[in-house]
């Protein structure tokens, strides 16, 4: 008698031990990375020539573009470029990442592939830019819209926090994010944002899913306006309705348990500031994750060509969230 595992069990995984076979030195894993950068033709990371040559001994670089004349690798142009970490250590992490559910925290992986916290922490947030790209079209739906919030008790917060935000006049309060659920294909998108207000959250709508599309809410006021827009339904979670027909909100509410799973198991903390990586990272994970672990850790990898962060832009204090839309 067949058995049909559960969750997820009809796709194809990787083992550790296909892991070490796949990549059993750092050349293995250069050409690994080249197949899914360079799929057609070599070109060059800094101005896209495929007029390149190979260096003898690989040094400063393996490849010399002889249009612009600047030496370049596979990293150049992508969102690890400059990194010394070997591209060995780069596939396992995306590997960890990509088979992790609630994610892979900074010290477990400085832990797994022996760099420094700091090196895997920026390791991991780099690995985020490959969802860090614009959303591709709008959603036909049926959609369910949504937010949710982050952030720890302001009690157990540290007092210098507390001293800046009542220095600001601002309320004390977790960080709002703002997310949509497609029903036919199961896609989700998200994002951090400044406010809750109508204009906010109406915006997002309508920048993500098509004019007369079927949307389903709570019953924030914000969406009520989207009628004559849209088709909406909503139901009262403050009078305790959750389900009247197919009008609910179970789809990205289940997301918003996921990662809320990951904030409270894995990282512990997630700064407002980058609040929105981590919500475009799983927005982005929830989206794969129907196919093979293969095609997932391709998809990052070719999702960080034409990204660039350097860990100055993670660091640098602009008192404002990373990506966080405003009204």
């Amino acid at each position: 008698m067949s058995y049909n595992g559960p969750g997820k069990a009809h796709r194809e995984g990787i083992s550790l031990l296909d892991l070490w076979e796949m990549f059993p030195d750092e050349p293995a894993a250069v050409d690994w990375f080249e197949s899914l950068v360079w799929p057609d033709v070599r070109a060059c990371g800094h101005c896209g020539s495929v007029t390149t040559r190979e260096v003898p001994n690989a040094k400063p670089m393996p490849y010399w573009c002889t249009d612009c004349r600047h030496y370049f690798s596979v990293r150049t142009g992508t969102a690890i470029s400059h990194s010394k970490v070997p591209l060995r250590k780069w596939a396992v992490a995306i590997y960890l990442e990509m088979t992790s559910l609630k994610g892979v925290s900074s010290m477990k992986l400085h832990r797994d592939i022996k760099v420094s916290q700091p090196t895997a922490w920026f390791m991991l947030h780099r690995i985020r830019e490959a969802w860090a790209g614009p959303s591709d079209g709008q959603l036909t739906g049926p959609v369910e819209v949504d937010e949710s919030y982050f952030g720890g008790l302001e009690a157990n917060k540290h007092a210098s926090h507390r001293d800046r935000v009542r220095k600001r006049g601002g309320t004390p309060e977790k960080a709002p994010v703002v997310g949509i659920k497609d029903r036919a294909t199961g896609e989700v998108r998200a994002e951090a944002i400044a406010d809750t207000s109508g204009s906010t959250l109406r915006d997002f709508v309508r920048d993500h899913t098509a004019p007369g599309a079927q949307v389903y809410s709570d019953g924030h006021a914000a969406y009520t306006r989207l009628e004559g827009e849209y088709k909406h339904a909503a139901v009262q979670h403050s009078a305790g309705t959750y389900v009247i027909e197919q009008a609910h909100t179970n789809g990205i509410e289940s997301f918003w348990s996921m990662l809320k799973r990951a904030y409270l198991g894995t990282y512990h903390k997630m700064s407002e500031k980058h609040l929105d990586r981590y919500v475009h990272q799983f927005a982005g994970k929830h989206n794969l994750r129907e196919a093979d672990t293969l095609a997932q850790m391709s998809a990052v990898v070719c999702g960080l060509v034409g990204r660039r962060l350097l860990y100055s832009d993670l660091t640098a204090d602009n008192g404002l969230p990373s990506g966080a839309r405003s009204a």
